[in-house]
């Protein structure tokens, strides 16, 4: 039992490790790394792809890469943007991690980029526990999840920086309860903002780059209580993905 408890932190202070130096150099070289998480479906793609389209009009440096398990589906759609974007298969693994990203990055993102959007897997559970030297962590939920997801996913909206709402132009039709999905929020990391936005209706546009350039420019980053509490394990299997692993909340 000790080496396997061993081992589990060991795999987290590799990855922390890793982090740590990468978020080093992307600030060095004046990059700003937003990691996008969420549900597979919360709409991610639509509104990164949107808000590249904002940056390359503002005439902002940006650059997107985008993990999947399969298929380059993702980055075609945000290709069409005009800014560099890379697509990453993990084969089976359901998250980023940092070494990973760096990989990567060597030798593709332009020098000037100021922005750096990283689509993570579709997934709350395993990216939730993997720092990736972002400066800024977004989590993404549409109103059609229910109101209570940052209760199911505590540490995923626990360690958020900011939290997105999506597609608001059919919260009506859904009966979402904003008041009731903002209290939940507050309940797992209070004083972290929650922004609505709709890709197809326009609501927020461009909010995110704001938030991301504004962070980039030396702007507060919300401090969640979590990230300021030691470590926990939190135990995750994955048998249809032929792996199982462990991993601790990192702490910013």
């Amino acid at each position: 039992m000790c080496r396997v408890v061993d081992l589990k932190q060991a795999v987290l202070a590799k990855n922390d490790s890793a982090a740590h130096t990468l978020r080093a150099e992307l600030t060095a070289r004046g990059t700003t790394v937003v990691n996008l998480l969420s549900s597979p479906g919360s709409g991610k793609t639509a509104l990164l792809e949107r808000e590249l389209g904002l940056a390359r009009e503002r005439g902002v440096p940006v650059a997107a890469l985008t993990a999947d398990l399969a298929t380059e589906n993702d980055a075609v759609r945000l290709a069409r943007s005009g800014v560099p974007v890379k697509q990453v298969l993990t084969d089976g693994l359901c998250h980023l991690e940092a070494g990973m990203l760096g990989r990567h990055l060597d030798g593709w993102m332009p020098e000037d980029t100021r922005l750096l959007f990283v689509e993570n897997v579709g997934n709350l559970v395993c990216p939730a526990s993997y720092d990736l030297g972002e400066t800024l962590r977004v989590v993404l939920a549409s109103v059609t999840e229910g109101e209570d997801k940052p209760l199911k996913y505590p540490t995923a909206f626990g360690l958020a920086h900011l939290v997105v709402v999506t597609k608001t132009d059919i919260a009506q039709a859904v009966e979402f309860d904003e008041a009731a999905f903002r209290a939940h929020v507050q309940q797992v990391n209070p004083g972290v903002e929650v922004v609505l936005t709709s890709a197809r209706g326009g609501e927020g546009a461009g909010i995110l780059l704001d938030r991301a350039l504004a962070v980039g420019a030396g702007g507060p980053v919300h401090a969640p209580v979590m990230a300021q509490q030691p470590p926990t394990h939190h135990h995750h299997d994955h048998h249809a993905e032929g792996h199982s692993h462990s991993a601790m909340v990192p702490a910013r």
